[in-house]
């Protein structure tokens, strides 16, 4: 992490938007200059080729409040996130999308909300300019899985437009898909959020790399933090659950088959339940070994070691 020495670090992940970056940072620029801060706009190009990479390098140029951080290959969000935050000089950290749906108008709100104590401030876009059935409909499903299964309160855990204090969001590692988990990420830790609503534009330039496609992502990484909420201290207690259940069950079936082979006399070698009975315990153990040490091998992977999800081509200023 650099060494903060900046008011206002603005992070944005950048992928195929070329035609918004040049009013995008316009726009940033007249909104900063009037918080009388300094400032600083980190762009990540997250693979382009659209030539978005050449026009960041022009404009880092042009803007010396600019810089750009290169990654060799689409990484996806999470990745670019992190990347941007993790080069980010600011105290506070502002993010948000390269697509100019965000309005800059709103990070001086942001800032002053988070000057009031809070750890983070979460953007809600109210109404959105988002196509309904493809977009909106499937964010409030999905908000509202989040908020039912996590607990975490945030109507908008999709919105790229936060603030966060420094020492909030160094807390976070973000690898995967896990940027839409943020606000779940950082109630774990124990931050201080507020809300507040932001406005949405509708996309005039450059296409929406979201669809339905991404439904099952959001299920998947929803399991995952509902496990990290109940047995990130205790991982044992899960497998126990589920893989006790299934040792038993296993252990009643081969008991009431022993029963009916010593008592009875009955020929239990050919009988499917026998199968079923043996498959459900070697089943329940697995639970115990496999899904235990794939996790945490994961976790070591990236938190122990140190690692990145990630790969810096060059930094750019």
């Amino acid at each position: 992490m650099p060494e903060s020495s900046i008011d206002i670090s603005v992070v944005i992940p950048v992928y195929n938007e070329k035609d918004n970056l040049i009013p995008l940072t316009e726009a940033l620029a007249g909104t900063l200059k009037q918080l009388n801060k300094s400032y600083e706009i980190v762009f990540v190009d997250d693979g382009s080729n659209d030539g978005s990479t050449d026009l960041l390098e022009t404009i880092a140029q042009r803007y010396p409040f600019v810089r750009v951080v290169v990654l060799r290959r689409n990484y996806g969000q999470s990745a670019a996130f992190a990347a941007g935050i993790n080069h980010a000089r600011g105290n506070i950290i502002v993010t948000m999308d390269g697509d100019l749906q965000n309005d800059p108008q709103d990070i001086p709100r942001l800032i002053s909300k988070l000057e009031e104590g809070f750890d983070v401030v979460h953007g809600w876009r109210k109404s959105r300019k988002d196509p309904l059935i493809t977009r909106r409909l499937v964010s409030m499903v999905a908000n509202f899985l989040i908020r039912s299964v996590t607990g975490v309160n945030v109507h908008d855990c999709g919105c790229s437009l936060r603030a966060y204090r420094r020492n909030a969001i160094d807390e976070i590692n973000l690898y995967g898909d896990l940027h839409r988990f943020i606000p779940v990420l950082l109630s774990m830790e124990g931050a201080k959020s507020a809300e507040i609503v932001v406005n949405h534009n509708p996309r005039k330039k450059g296409q929406s790399k979201y669809g339905l496609s991404r439904a099952y992502r959001v299920f998947a990484d929803l399991i995952l933090m509902a496990f990290f909420q109940r047995f990130m201290t205790r991982p044992l207690h899960a497998f126990c659950l589920i893989g006790g259940a299934l040792i038993l069950t296993g252990f009643g079936i081969c008991c009431y088959l022993s029963f009916q082979k010593i008592a009875l006399g009955y020929d239990i070698g050919h009988r499917p339940l026998l199968l079923l009975g043996v498959l459900l315990i070697l089943f329940g153990i697995n639970l115990f070994t496999t899904g235990l040490l794939a996790e945490w091998i994961m976790r070591v992977y990236y938190e122990a070691q140190h690692k990145k999800p990630y790969r810096i081509r060059k930094i750019l200023n």
